[in-house]
This record gives C-alpha cells, structure tokens and sequence, in this order.
C-alpha cells in the first residue's frame, strides 16, 4: 500500500479516498475496509439493509472531503515522524538527547560571547526546556508503541517546538514583545473563538489574567508557559490521531 510511486498521483489519491469512505462504512456494516478472504465484502441483502447501507454511505461522502486534506497532514506527520524516529534509532535515547544538548549547547555559548547576558539567560532556559522536552518525546516514542507515542510523545515534541521561545522571551525583555504580544493576541482569538462554547472563555478570563498569573507564587510568566503547554498536548494528540488515520488507510510494509 506505501509504494504510491508505481501509480500515478490521481490513483493514489482516489485509493486513499476510498478506503478513507470505506474505513467510514466499517464503523456500521462489516467486512467494508479489509474483506474477508472467504466472505468478501459485506453487501446488502434485504431492502431495509440496502437503503441503510446507501443513506449512510451518502452521509460519509461530505465527511470524506472534509477528512481527506487532515489525512495528507497525517501522512507528513509520519513521514517526518518517521525520520525522527529513525535517527532515535540510530543513535538512542541518549544519544538523542546528547545531540540536542550539543546543538542548543553550542547556541547558548555562542550568545554567551556575542549578546548581552540577558539574552544569553533567556538562550539558555529555551535550552534546557528544548533538550528535555525532546528527550522525553525520543524516549517515549520508543518506550511502548503506537498508542504511547500519540499520547506523550508527540505533545513532548510540540512542547520542544512551542515552548523554547516562550521561556527565552519571558527571561529576556528585549525580546518578549517578538513572542509574547502575539501570544496574548493568540490566546484572546483561542478564548474568542474556540473557548466561546458554553462560556469556557467568560470563565477562563474571571480565573486567571494571562499576563500576571504567577506572579503571587513568584514565577511571573507562568501563564504564557501554561497557555502553551496547553495548546501543544491536544496539538500532539490531534496529529497522532491523524498518523493512526494514516496508518489504517495507508499501513506502512512493517505495520
């Protein structure tokens, strides 16, 4: 099923649509994804069948176009999902971890050298935050399969994504208006949007104000780092649901 090289684009394409539209039919009537070797696929046999079988494919069809374009993400995410997880191979955990600890080790001696101590603080912190978010994405993604990776290891890898930049802006003044004016701005379309439903938003804005939270613990900032925090989990779980879609229409040859 991986080799779409052999067909042409609009064959492949209408491949993953169907088993897309079938993996959809599978959810009510059975043997409509992966047939029977022995019985095939399952087909209608009364009128009442037939009409249930037709009216529910039907209302899969609108599902399938707007699914589809989340597949192909899926299909990224895998794709480079996988050359991650290729490397973690090839070096370890540990090794994994060592690289990260050179690469961001070697910025923050850099900035040590050529920018002003704040800055050099703020590089560091993302350091830190970046080295262990990605250790703990390796090290889950290879601790217990596909459901542990969509659970922890991908929002750790958000998390190494996102939230550097959080922390070298909150320790470095000259630079937060670059990350935190647009994450206010973010956080207020999020609360305006998304949050509206049922007035999650009305209740998230009389607990706590994004900017001061913190600060009666000491830890100024701490809103922003949770508000990220907060988008990368359900982001790392949205798109290893997307690379489990990916895997059931289009399995890899090892799975």
């Amino acid at each position: 099923m991986e080799r779409r090289g052999q067909i042409g684009l609009v064959e492949a394409l209408l491949l993953d649509v169907v088993r897309l539209h079938e993996t959809w039919m599978e959810v009510v009537f059975p043997r409509q994804l992966d047939p029977s070797a022995v019985l095939g696929k399952w087909k209608p046999e009364t009128g009442v069948q037939t009409v249930g079988y037709y009216l529910w494919a039907i209302l899969g069809a609108p599902l399938v176009a707007v699914t589809y374009p989340l597949l192909l993400v899926g299909f990224a995410t895998r794709y480079y999902a996988a050359k991650l997880d290729s490397a973690v191979t090839r070096f370890g955990v540990l090794g994994a971890v060592l690289v990260a600890t050179v690469v961001w080790g070697s910025l923050t001696l850099l900035a040590h050298f050529q920018l002003p101590t704040e800055v050099m603080l703020g590089i560091g912190g993302a350091s830190v935050v970046a080295v262990v978010s990605a250790g703990l994405a390796a090290g889950f993604s290879k601790a217990g399969g596909r459901f542990v990776s969509a659970l922890l290891a991908y929002p750790f890898a958000m998390t190494a994504i996102f939230l550097p930049p959080v922390v070298a802006a909150l320790l470095t003044p000259s630079i937060s208006n670059v990350v935190l004016d647009p994450s206010y701005e973010l956080a207020r379309w999020i609360l305006d949007t998304f949050l509206a439903v049922g007035g999650i938003n009305e209740t998230l804005r009389g607990a706590f104000d994004l900017e001061t939270f913190g600060q009666q613990w000491g830890v100024p900032g701490l809103g922003y780092v949770l508000m990220w925090v907060g988008i990368s989990v359900p982001l790392g779980w949205f798109l290893g649901v997307l690379v489990a879609l990916a895997n059931l229409i289009r399995p890899k040859p090892d799975g």
